[in-house]
């Protein structure tokens, strides 16, 4: 049985930690550098850093500090946000990654997907895709078809850092970039993000259900019980979660031991 997988996230803005409510209302949460390190030791299994205004700046991920948060790791280390083409991949591969999360470009230009998997392989890549729940049918005339939103249609897909609407239906899309040659989907849903309320455990279910690469869950957690459903009910292969760790609710250590107890299978 493959190990289900706790993935601390860095959302950096100007060099610096931050975690928001429903991608606002941003606060300050600490040093990239020293987090990673902390979290490196406490035992999660992966990290993800997320350059969060780089594409809505529209300038390159930042990476000196890619490179300082690698040098403290010894885990798998995503990174993403900025990432336009695929000599920005192999830069940030460079410098320590060993994924990238591609969002707003892999929107812009769908090949992108498939121009990194052929050039680093399927694992390297991660299409990361922010979502809100459809609240009106929009009529993109750039929108393929084929997933654009309709009226059966329950997530929008949202861009450069959920600012932007796109008109595409969310599990249309994941679908599209696991043919591409996605080998993940982070599925961060905005209107759970921050809100320590749980993840959105219908949208983790329907999308790890319409393609057959792993789903990290995203945005949401407050409890571990919220961990344990999006595993369960959601049916994800990892969960992301900033707020319960950043803050020190939970350590990654705890949970752990609960999900353990009630019979997921975690790397202890």
């Amino acid at each position: 049985m493959l190990t289900k997988r706790i993935i601390p996230c860095l959302d950096v803005d100007a060099g610096r930690v931050v975690k928001g409510t429903s991608f606002i209302n941003i606060r300050d949460a600490g040093d990239p550098v020293e987090l990673a390190a902390f979290y490196d030791a406490q035992g999660g299994d992966e990290l993800v850093f997320l350059d969060i205004t780089a594409s809505s700046d529209n300038r390159n991920t930042m990476i000196d500090v890619v490179e300082k948060v690698s040098e403290q790791v010894f885990i798998p280390l995503t990174v993403g946000g900025g990432i336009r083409k695929v000599g920005d991949m192999r830069d940030l591969l460079h410098a320590g990654a060993d994924k990238i999360s591609v969002n707003t470009a892999a929107i812009n230009e769908p090949e992108l997907i498939s121009q990194g998997a052929g050039q680093f392989g399927n694992q390297c890549i991660v299409v990361a895709i922010d979502i809100k729940r459809v609240s009106g049918i929009k009529t993109e005339d750039n929108v393929d078809p084929e997933i654009a939103v309709t009226e059966d249609s329950i997530w929008e897909v949202f861009t450069h850092g959920g600012r932007n609407s796109t008109g595409i239906d969310a599990v249309k899309w994941a679908v599209r970039a696991a043919e591409l040659g996605a080998g993940e989907i982070l599925l961060t849903s905005m209107d759970a993000d921050g809100q320590l309320s749980g993840y959105d455990l219908e949208a983790t279910s329907v999308v790890s259900q319409a393609v057959s690469i792993p789903v990290i869950a995203s945005g949401g957690a407050g409890t571990l019980e919220h961990l344990h459903e999006a595993f369960t009910t959601g049916q994800a292969d990892a969960v992301l979660a900033a707020s319960i760790f950043h803050f020190g609710t939970y350590s990654i250590q705890q949970a752990k031991e609960y999900l353990h107890e009630y019979g997921v299978s975690v790397r202890m």
